[in-house]
């Protein structure tokens, strides 16, 4: 009886250490997951502000050819965006800081 009680002791003590390492192994797959899902979202948000700035640059590109060809509303067009995003960068730093 005694060999049959130390056998099922055993038996308990190495359940309850495979629990343990199938709980780690959860837990790392979950941190792996997690990490492979932030690193999409961090992609994903490169790839916006990457078209965003190709597209901010066409603008300027196609803005500053208008003001080289002389036409006066594309001059002020141009200044009038250059004063407008100092002034949103000017009012962002100063609600920030």
């Amino acid at each position: 009886m005694s060999d049959a009680f130390e056998r099922e002791r055993q038996n308990n003590a190495r359940l309850d250490e495979l629990s343990a390492k199938v709980s780690a192994l959860r837990g790392v797959t979950i941190d792996i997951f997690d990490s492979a899902r932030s690193h999409e979202v961090i992609d994903s948000t490169s790839e916006t502000f990457s078209s965003m700035t190709t597209q901010l640059k066409g603008s300027a590109g196609r803005l500053g050819r208008m003001a080289a060809s002389g036409n006066k509303v594309a001059v002020f067009k141009l200044s009038g965006i250059i004063i407008g995003s100092i002034l949103v960068f000017y009012y962002t730093w100063r609600l920030l800081f």
